[in-house]
């Protein structure tokens, strides 16, 4: 059941990731300051998505364990 939450979360990060990577790459950035930040946010949403992944694994040990 959590991994169907889990997948939804993945999503919506893996969706927020795709849009900052579009804008970067349509030039939105108005100035490097703005650069830095979509960059910064892109990083941090990739590493909840690392965080997720583990915990999705976790879970799956621990259930396997049992």
């Amino acid at each position: 059941m959590i991994d169907k939450y889990l997948q939804v979360l993945t999503e919506k990060l893996d969706s927020r990731v795709l849009q900052l990577q579009e804008a970067l790459a349509d030039g939105n950035a108005a100035d490097f300051a703005s650069y830095k930040q979509m960059c910064g946010e892109i990083k941090g949403l990739l590493s909840a998505r690392l965080y997720i992944k583990d915990l999705h694994e976790r879970l799956i040990n621990d259930d396997d364990n049992e």
